[in-house]
């Protein structure tokens, strides 16, 4: 099962590799770090927002505090696959994580079907709040990619996401992981995770192969990707 359940806090940065930059940057950090105990995952993500879409819009902004829902798996699940509810909030840079972990089925009735948690505790009251406040919460999109991860030292994480792909419909998970691609061919989403500063050795890494911080939402180019659609249709 997926680790980093329940509550966390951290700083999270992304950067967009070309396949060039993508290996010269695997050289150089490689060895530094180590595979998670995963290896290649394919990570399946259904966002939730309001039927107007307030909350992708309010984050496109690029307010100081946004929030977002999202259901989780780690491969295409089944009905009983493990699953996690995540509320995800960023305040001035520092994200903030409440994760519960569900049978998949369990929670999609939890979320879409207005079922209750199938056990109280602090984070699901915390979701259940979240959900009350926004009320009529749905199935928006969903995003799948292929990633590699690595842990470093400390909490470092490292996450390779290729092939980014999203769906304005067919929002099930069960339903797969296909859908249109978000990046161009060969492009990698990177994002390096941790809760303190980003160490010495891989920010000299970075600087010297001209690797730079990028604003990437997944979320989010999905919905530009819809609005585009529909405006064409």
């Amino acid at each position: 099962m997926p680790k980093f359940t329940g509550v966390f806090r951290r700083v999270e940065i992304k950067y967009r590799l070309s396949p060039e930059k993508r290996e010269a940057l695997r050289a150089a950090v490689l060895p530094r770090v180590r595979p998670d105990e995963y290896g290649r995952t394919t990570v399946c993500s259904l966002y939730f927002d309001t039927p107007d879409r307030r909350l992708i819009r309010t984050s496109l902004e690029g307010p100081v505090y946004k929030e977002k829902l999202r259901l989780r798996t780690y491969g295409v699940p089944e009905e009983e696959s493990h699953a996690f509810v995540e509320l995800k909030k960023k305040f001035q840079g520092v994200v903030y994580k409440r994760r519960v972990v569900l049978p998949y089925r369990a929670a999609w009735a939890w979320l879409c079907e207005g079922s209750a948690p199938p056990e109280e505790t602090q984070i699901t009251r915390e979701i259940e709040w979240f959900l009350d406040f926004y009320g009529g919460l749905e199935p928006a999109d969903v995003l799948c990619a292929d990633r590699l991860a690595y842990d470093g030292e400390g909490d470092l994480r490292i996450t390779l996401d290729e092939n980014i792909r999203w769906r304005g419909a067919d929002l099930d998970l069960l339903y797969g992981d296909g859908g249109e691609p978000l990046l161009a061919p060969g492009e990698t989403l990177m994002e390096i995770k941790a809760s303190g500063g980003m160490p010495l050795w891989l920010s000299d890494a970075l600087n010297r192969l001209e690797i730079w911080p990028t604003a990437f939402s997944k979320y989010g180019r999905a919905y530009l990707a819809s609005q585009t659609l529909n405006r064409k249709g």
